[in-house]
């Protein structure tokens, strides 16, 4: 089994809901994400997943999210858009474009800052 990551980054406003305290406030972060496939084989070119399109997947998906004010969006309108939750979005979105029996998504850490990150993973 080979284990793959890349780091990548999104900046975006939220307001946390049914939170109290400032983060219940309209504020921004630059997010950074990490995430980590799993390949159980590699391919003729010694790869499990080519870097490049683990990172053209990810950056596609967090284009929706990029500069944007996270609870106006679908997956967001009726959850806090907490890191937490920002991660398995990203891990679930991910997964439907990925995962194919040899690759699997295996784990998003979503950085709110540089001491703060969430990770999702089954």
């Amino acid at each position: 089994m080979y284990k793959l990551a890349i780091h990548t980054s999104f900046a975006a406003a939220h307001c946390l809901i049914n939170y109290q305290g400032d983060c219940e406030n309209l504020h921004g972060h630059n997010w950074k994400v990490e995430v980590t496939v799993t390949a159980r084989e590699l391919d003729k070119a010694g790869l499990g997943i080519d870097f490049k399109i683990l990172k053209q997947e990810t950056n596609a998906i967090l284009r929706t999210l990029d500069h944007k004010y996270l609870n106006e969006l679908t997956p967001f309108r009726e959850i806090s858009p907490s890191s937490e939750n920002i991660s398995r979005f990203l891990y679930e979105e991910l997964s439907k474009r990925l995962n194919d029996g040899n690759v699997k998504v295996e784990s998003i850490t979503v950085w709110e800052s540089d001491n703060a990150a969430a990770t999702y993973y089954e």
